[in-house]
């Protein structure tokens, strides 16, 4: 009976020597927070991943992820600086960067703190979207928008040990019933830069026109008085040459019988053949030889 209880006894001890040993030990996983309580009062916080000891029964811990976490804000109607409704569709990135105002501020409860964010996003995408035109709203969609939300939220969320990374409009869009006028609107612009477009290239057009008008016509000009004075010249050289033709006797003579024999050529041009000429005449006195 002595060894039964001995043995029984031992069976207790070890017993409850893995209970104590198992309430005393805790895993910190990479990636997370462990806060250490005791009596509601946080007295440790590890964030290096390994095994660690605490004191049983006494002390409890709390695990909080801090790593990137996504968050898809529902849309919500906001209004530009004229007076223009636009929806804005939001997505975060965040991540825990306080464990202990994150734990004593939120309880570590993920849900509560995309409460927060909702909110602060919120709150941020209309203050500036209303501080916007339309157009300008439209113009500085990507990285200028998603830089000014994001930095306009941090500044209401760092009480809580939360910061967002990157708060980004997926989708910006109008009202349906607003669509089709503003539509008409941007087709009118375009296409009244279109027009102004197509009035430039005909000016521009036209001007390229006149100026090549105006270089033929001076072209042509200059050819046809260039002409004048080359047909000019040629006149002049042939009656410079006819001239010393019919000052010299013996050129004068046989420019008159060349002539005379082209006359006869043509003359004989024709079915009949027979010429009557005057016995004085200068063909007369080549077919008789008087020449």
């Amino acid at each position: 009976m002595k060894k039964v209880a001995i043995r029984t006894a031992i069976g207790l001890i070890v017993f409850a020597a893995v209970i104590v040993l198992f309430n005393a030990l805790y895993t910190v996983n990479y990636n997370n927070y462990v806060i250490v309580q005791q009596f509601g009062k946080i007295v440790d916080i590890k964030d290096s991943p390994g095994l660690y000891l605490k004191v049983p029964f006494i002390q409890n811990t709390t695990s909080i992820y801090y790593g990137n976490r996504i968050y898809d804000i529902p849309t919500s109607d906001v209004i530009t600086k004229d007076k223009k409704s636009m929806i804005a569709d939001d997505y975060v990135i965040w991540r825990v960067t306080n464990a202990k105002k994150y734990y004593q501020s939120l309880g570590a409860q993920p849900a509560r703190a995309e409460e927060r964010i909702e909110a602060a996003v919120y709150n941020a995408t209309k203050n500036t979207i209303s501080s916007m035109t339309q157009d300008e709203v439209i113009a500085a969609r990507g990285d200028n928008l998603t830089s000014i939300i994001t930095t306009e939220s941090n500044s209401d969320i760092s009480d809580y040990g939360i910061e967002v990374l990157t708060a980004e409009i997926k989708a910006l869009d109008l009202p349906d019933d607003n669509k089709s006028a503003v539509y008409e609107r941007m087709i009118s612009e375009r296409n009244n830069i279109a027009a102004g477009y197509t009035a430039q290239g005909s000016a521009a057009a036209q001007k390229i026109k006149n100026e090549t008008d105006k270089q033929v016509t001076v072209t042509k000009a200059n050819a046809e008085k260039q002409a004048e004075v080359i047909i000019a010249e040629g006149e002049a050289e042939y009656m410079r040459i006819l001239s010393d033709a019919y000052n010299d006797e013996s050129k004068a003579d046989f420019y008159n019988y060349t002539r005379s024999l082209d006359a006869l050529k043509e003359s004989l041009n024709g079915k009949d053949k027979t010429i009557m000429l005057d016995k004085n005449s200068e063909l007369a006195k080549i077919l008789y030889g008087s020449y």
